[in-house]
């Protein structure tokens, strides 16, 4: 029988189709002969926009090779970093200017499709630019929060112009997005009625039953949350508690470096690399700390979420805002642990 499962953070619905608990067949990638030549390879810099930081080699220039890590402003951003911060109003209206900061992440100098392609060591360093621009766009007085993301696959969010080349996007915003909100005024409510982070509390629970965890170190866990909206959507969660990923330790990155290149490896081979979204959860920037983020550092903790695009959703879930889960996430996480990760 179907069930309706609450998440614990947010609350949230879903509905978890417990009879249809079978692997769900991904949708069908489109031909590498669609792509396009890449600009994003090393010896193509001069077909990118300038960069904005990178992990270089000793020894090389910016905007040539010799780079491990690039970053570049988007050439079709969402948002402008010239805009000035104007608020205003037409009638009932509220309306700002488009002010942000929209930036790639070239993720290697070698044409890989993704991540789990690269070796650990070259993840870490990944990871350490994703925290330091993190870090840097906070200087901005302008912007209250940044989202990291990234789309593998055709229909995880890529135009029609396909390059395989393996990147995140990091936008900085001038407002706080509602859903962004939704989960921090959540996470204080728990903490406010039991004085504990919701997210140590679903650490121990998923720890204590381990149904679905999917990989685990000594400092994360990677398990298929219990009302997950997506077949296989998985979180990985530091065991320290902790907010902000940019304050993420140099003790912790080969750790996050090795666990999320094996949940990748895990999903690719599983899925036959089927599409998905990533996004990393972390806190705001506390330029003038408000009255209800005072507790933060304590009731909120950052976490990367994958998403596999298997299923799409229709007019139940757009009139309810109720997901439609075909696989028990113990199932996706069952399969996920025997499924071994593809060294590369």
């Amino acid at each position: 029988m179907p069930e309706l499962r609450r998440d614990p953070v947010v609350g949230y619905w879903t509905i978890i189709s417990t009879e249809r608990s079978q692997r769900p067949v991904a949708p069908r990638q489109r031909a590498v002969s669609d792509e396009r030549e890449c600009p994003f390879c090393e010896g193509h810099e001069s077909r990118t926009t300038s960069e904005v930081y990178a992990a270089r080699r000793e020894g090389t220039k910016p905007n040539g090779p010799g780079w491990d890590v690039r970053t570049i402003a988007s050439k079709t951003p969402i948002l402008s970093s010239d805009a000035a911060l104007d608020r205003y109003g037409e009638g009932l209206y509220d309306l700002m200017e488009g002010a942000g900061h929209h930036e790639i992440i070239v993720e290697s100098p070698k044409h890989k499709h993704d991540l789990d392609e690269l070796a650990p060591a070259e993840i870490e360093k990944v990871v350490g630019v994703w925290a330091r621009r993190i870090l840097d766009l906070a200087k901005d007085p302008r912007f209250k929060f940044a989202l990291l993301f990234k789309n593998h696959g055709v229909i995880s969010g890529q135009g029609q112009d396909i390059v395989r080349h393996s990147r995140s996007q990091l936008i900085a915003l001038p407002i706080i997005p509602k859903r962004v909100k939704e989960e921090l005024l959540a996470a204080k409510a728990h903490y406010d009625r039991r004085e504990r982070c919701v997210f140590c509390d679903v650490l121990r629970q998923e720890t204590s039953d381990r149904s679905r965890i999917v990989a685990e170190n000594d400092s994360f866990l990677a398990f298929c949350p219990f009302a997950s909206r997506a077949p296989f959507e998985i979180w990985i969660l530091p065991k320290r508690h902790s907010p902000d990923f940019g304050q993420i330790a140099s003790t912790e990155t080969p750790a996050f470096a090795s666990i999320l290149k094996d949940t990748l490896s895990r999903l690719r081979n599983l899925l036959d690399d089927p599409p998905y979204n990533t996004i990393l959860h972390t806190a705001p920037y506390r330029h003038g700390k408000k009255e209800y983020w005072k507790t933060l550092d304590e009731d909120y903790h950052w976490y990367y979420q994958i998403s596999p695009r298997l299923t799409r959703a229709a007019g139940f879930e757009w009139g309810t805002g109720i997901h439609i889960n075909p696989t028990p996430p113990e199932e996706a996480a069952r399969l996920m642990r025997e499924t071994a990760p593809e060294v590369r």
